[in-house]
């Protein structure tokens, strides 16, 4: 079976609606594909094999954290063909390509996977040169918004082999917006994102050999002893970036080792004996103790349940399990006592 036979294929295409149905939102558009879904399948699986299938309009909102995001969102029925592609032969496909600390939008990775690489990595250093190193932390300005549609679909076709087919279908994804950049809130685009940015990875990891390196989409960190190297690196990866029309933005610095480094909302260090600490960022506490403050607020007043305002705060405090983050729980959970029950 070819590529192109596995996303046209009726079951696939099925499977793919299932796990769509398991997202949040699409609530008019999935109502209206399921009452007759099986007839809305045929019906993409047809549009695919005689290349009339189109990407809908985009629905657009805004998000304010961790910052002001534009999200673009599709129908429900592009959604589908998105999922039949990403788990049939997209991300197999660069789980192939991708180097092992590209941590992003993989399965068996994500953030969790990405800060215990970086603790890993650190332990490892310390172990071989104590704090005598530097870490050069690097975030890519506007990533989602800057990206090059023809050099992306260049990418693409090296990659699928020129598969017109395959290619044709990425493409139409890839063009469904005007001008540069590609959405933020298409599955598809994740896995893509990634692939922009392979390059890069491989640049740092044979070319300039560094072997502390970790990746999760446009933030990433290199760990070397020597900064007059990293200052090197940091021209070299500057000088490629603009290859791909994008640019470091001015969080980029070099700090040395002992400071540790900021990463998927944690500031990951090691103390003198050894240990690694992981705490949550200043920023992101404070716009988690705000968010639970007024969402507590809002239950007092009645606008909002409990059920969901403890689903909410469960949730990050689960997240923040992950880190040395205990007393920041009970600081938290103390305040927001006080305003619940008086």
């Amino acid at each position: 079976m070819t590529d192109f036979e596995k996303v046209i294929d009726f079951n696939n295409m099925y499977k793919a609606y299932r796990r769509s149905k398991r997202g949040k939102g699409f609530r008019k558009s999935s109502a209206k594909f399921n009452v007759m879904a099986l007839d809305g399948i045929n019906r993409l699986v047809t549009q695919l094999k005689d290349k009339t299938y189109q990407v809908s309009k985009y629905n657009e909102f805004k998000v304010y954290e961790p910052k002001k995001r534009i999200i673009q969102t599709t129908s429900f029925k592009d959604k589908v063909v998105q999922h039949c592609l990403c788990d049939n032969v997209l991300l197999p496909k660069l789980q192939e390509i991708f180097i092992y600390d590209n941590c992003a939008g993989q399965k068996g990775k994500g953030t969790l996977f990405g800060l215990n690489r970086l603790s890993e990595q650190i332990q490892e250093f310390y172990r071989e040169h104590g704090f005598d190193g530097y870490i050069l932390k690097c975030d890519i300005s506007k990533f989602f918004y800057n990206i090059s549609h023809e050099q992306l679909k260049d990418m693409v076709e090296y990659h699928f082999n020129y598969d017109k087919d395959i290619c044709w279908l990425i493409n139409l994804f890839i063009d469904s917006t005007q001008g540069k950049g590609i959405p933020l809130g298409n599955q598809i685009n994740q896995g893509l994102a990634l692939l922009y940015l392979d390059g890069l990875d491989k640049l740092i990891k044979v070319e300039l050999g560094i072997r502390y390196y970790g990746r999760y989409m446009d933030d990433f960190y290199l760990i070397h002893p020597s900064k007059e190297h990293l200052k090197h690196c940091l021209i070299v990866l500057t000088e490629y970036l603009q290859t791909l029309e994008l640019t470091l933005n001015s969080k980029t610095q070099i700090f040395p080792f002992e400071n540790g480094v900021s990463y998927l909302g944690f500031h990951t260090y090691i103390t003198e004996n050894g240990k690694t600490i992981r705490k949550l960022n200043n920023q992101n506490k404070r716009n988690a103790q705000r968010k639970y403050l007024k969402m507590a607020k809002l239950v007092v007043s009645g606008k909002l349940s409990v059920d969901k305002f403890n689903a909410s705060f469960n949730a990050w405090k689960n997240h923040i399990s992950h880190g040395n983050c205990y007393r920041l729980t009970i600081q938290t959970e103390s305040r927001l006592k006080n305003i619940l029950e008086n």
